[in-house]
């Protein structure tokens, strides 16, 4: 059978041929045996937290996983509608065994995945999340009478993970005029009301969310309406949320966009100004940005480098006990405040940053010169040969060579489909492009399935 997991738990579209009430009432069921396994051993019987985005999908599907949890003795407290770094805060906070959260984040509204966090709000490790596939092919345990769990709603939920958020600023928002955009999704009421109770005057946009309108047309993928909302009120900066509020991407006053990698550098400095970087190390992955590199050299930052996906950036970062790291895509973590990425602390970190120097996004921004950067995508080819075809890195290696410090060159497979990603940054876009199409065709030519 195919691993179910991917980088970021299991999803598709929902109701489809994988996401299903039935699919999710015996997943939760395999999680529940395999994660109570390793159940605090002073609680009588295990707790998970469970929280969902606000597709529509996900009010029968909560309602499978909550089902299937308390029919193998697994007392739930049922968060509601809260971001992805929410239910990851609250199963530590609250001392749970795991969490499980309902989302497809930044994807369209008919899809929606569920993903688990172990005790403290962590990420599973691939093994457990092997074990939990292999267990569904086994018959649950199903206990009976006082044994089967109990589920409670926890109504102050959200205002929890409120004063999380606020404890975590280390300076006021006020006399900041903010834009938020919600993405009409997990976090439409919680990052209004924390920017709010943080100082800042806030208007949003993509906050409404009627369980059919998630990420269409607003959030961090789609920045249009984000960015000429900010310029029509004369605010000091736009943050844009995607569906489950674990990334964040910002606009600065004159509308422009100040990506993932462009507010890592922010942080970063914010962090080693105050002592708090720790290791003065910054945990990216190989796709952000050269000019990402180039400000954290200059800035005396090292920059360890690992593959795409915030769950390896999580992985380096706590075996080498680091305090911050993200991608260009706008996960950022910032582990001395939470486990996983989050929109909503990002941003506020932003704001407060603005609002302790005094000094406008773009020039805060403006530590990293991002370099035109041209992808490429190379179908129907043997994936698996890029790395040691001859043909392939000698083309690489020129190409490298020719860039000099100006570029720089990355060819990597895709996890899932016969593809190879040829990624080019150079000094213009036109230099960039014509390098990716002639690595494109040397990948095509010599790997062609």
């Amino acid at each position: 059978m195919a691993r179910l997991f991917g980088t970021d738990g299991v999803r598709g579209l929902a109701n489809g041929d994988v996401i299903t009430a039935d699919f999710a009432l015996a997943l939760a069921q395999a999680a529940a045996h395999v994660l109570r396994l390793e159940t605090d051993p002073v609680r009588r019987r295990p707790l998970a937290v469970v929280g969902r985005d606000p597709r529509a999908s996900g009010e029968f599907l909560v309602s499978a996983v909550i089902a299937g949890l308390a029919s193998e003795g697994v007392d739930v407290y049922d968060v509601g509608v809260l971001p992805t770094p929410a239910v990851a805060f609250l199963t530590a906070d609250t001392q749970a065994d795991f969490g499980v959260m309902l989302s497809a984040s930044h994807n369209a509204m008919p899809d929606n995945g569920i993903k688990f966090f172990a005790r403290g709000g962590h990420k599973l490790p691939d093994a457990v999340e092997d074990a939990i596939q292999d267990r569904m092919a086994q018959a649950p345990a199903r206990p009976t009478g006082a044994d089967v769990g109990r589920v409670t709603d926890m109504r102050g939920a959200p205002a929890r993970y409120v004063r999380h958020l606020l404890a975590a600023v280390p300076h006021d928002l006020e006399g900041l005029k903010v834009v938020l955009d919600c993405a009409h999704g997990a976090a439409s009421e919680v990052s209004p009301e924390a920017f709010r109770l943080a100082g800042a005057k806030v208007w949003t946009i993509g906050s409404s969310p009627d369980g059919l309108n998630i990420n269409d047309g607003y959030g961090s993928t789609h920045l249009e309406e984000l960015q000429a909302e900010v310029v029509r009120r004369g605010a000091d900066l736009g943050i844009a949320h995607d569906g489950d509020a674990d990334r964040c991407l910002a606009v600065d006053a004159a509308g422009e966009i100040v990506d993932g990698d462009q507010l890592m550098a922010i942080l970063a400095l914010t962090l080693k100004d105050h002592g708090r970087l720790a290791q003065d190390t910054l945990v990216a992955t190989v796709m952000s940005n050269l000019g990402l590199l180039n400000a954290m050299r200059d800035a005396g930052i090292e920059v360890i480098q690992t593959k795409v996906g915030d769950r390896y950036v999580l992985e380096r970062m706590r075996g080498g006990s680091y305090s911050l790291g993200g991608e260009q895509s706008g996960h950022v973590v910032l582990l001395d405040h939470g486990t996983t990425g989050d929109g909503v602390l990002t941003g506020l970190m932003i704001a407060s940053r603005l609002a302790e120097t005094g000094r406008s996004l773009a020039d805060l921004s403006g530590v990293m010169t991002r370099l035109p950067q041209v992808l490429v995508n190379v179908k129907g080819v043997d994936k698996d040969r890029v790395e040691i075809d001859e043909g392939v890195q000698d083309a690489v290696a020129q190409e490298s060579a020719a860039l000099g410090d100006g570029g720089r060159v990355l060819l990597r497979k895709s996890g899932t489909e016969p593809v190879v990603r040829v990624m080019v940054e150079a000094g213009t876009e036109g230099r960039a492009d014509e390098v990716a199409q002639r690595l494109a065709g040397v990948v095509s030519e010599r790997l062609a399935l």
